[in-house]
């Protein structure tokens, strides 16, 4: 089947889609013809975005780290499509905490990265998961190198454990959702790190049209995911890329 006719009516609700890994994942759905929704924080670059990829694209500003900006995108999304079949969270920053940060800058720099990176994409997940397609839906997190390597150049305690923790809401999300049975096989809950700074040869199981850019590469690998899991597979695992770049 192609792809253009496997993707066809599927609903995509992306987080942070207005620029960088979200907008380019945005992009690759849309090429296929998904009905793709973004969500983001500032609604000048959200709606250059929805203009750009085309009419299957759409925005809504959002908070994801707010559980009222939350409930309020989904039930415009849930209006306007009634179900959705891929969330992908890729809403997040760094603001930037070493050791010897100040506590209270450390604390409100803390709250605002693991809010954007971790809290939302829980929030998003609890919000949407009885609303994925039953089977086949997918959750997608994009990670970072940083939750194994603490961060390139240090000063980046916050960004790396937000990270981290997205590993872990990964596999819990994944114990949560196939413990319903086969009614909660949706597909799998991925979670996924950024791949650009990987030399060639520690790719071999990345998909052909993996580019070497960091948004390029990591939209790829989100399709790939969203549509690996075949609808009567086997129930939700959470998985992420080996340190060598193979696929669990």
């Amino acid at each position: 089947m192609s792809d253009v006719s496997e993707q066809t009516r599927r609903v995509v609700v992306i987080t942070g889609g207005g620029s960088g890994m979200g907008r380019a994942c945005a992009a690759a759905f849309a090429e296929v013809a998904a009905e793709v929704a973004i969500l983001g924080r500032t609604e000048e670059t959200l709606r250059a975005a929805a203009q750009e990829l085309g009419q299957r694209v759409w925005w809504i500003q959002a908070d994801v780290s707010r559980r009222d900006d939350v409930e309020r995108a989904v039930a415009a999304i849930l209006a306007r499509h009634g179900h959705v079949d891929v969330l992908v969270n890729a809403a997040g920053f760094a603001r930037g905490v070493a050791a010897d940060t100040p506590l209270d800058e450390a604390e409100r720099d803390w709250d605002a990265t693991v809010g954007a990176n971790l809290k939302g994409a829980f929030l998003m997940a609890v919000a949407l998961a009885p609303h994925l397609t039953r089977p086949g839906g997918r959750i997608i997190n994009i990670s970072s190198i940083a939750a194994y390597t603490g961060g390139s150049r240090g000063g980046a305690l916050d960004y790396a454990a937000a990270k981290a923790g997205l590993h872990g809401l990964t596999m819990g999300l994944a114990r949560d959702l196939s413990a319903q049975g086969p009614a909660a096989r949706v597909g799998r809950t991925m979670s996924w790190r950024r791949c650009s700074s990987w030399h060639p040869r520690r790719r071999p199981s990345l998909p052909a049209k993996c580019s070497t850019s960091m948004a390029g590469g990591c939209s790829a690998a989100s399709m790939w995911h969203a549509r690996r899991a075949e609808p009567g597979g086997r129930a939700v695992c959470g998985a992420h890329a080996a340190r060598q770049g193979s696929l669990c």
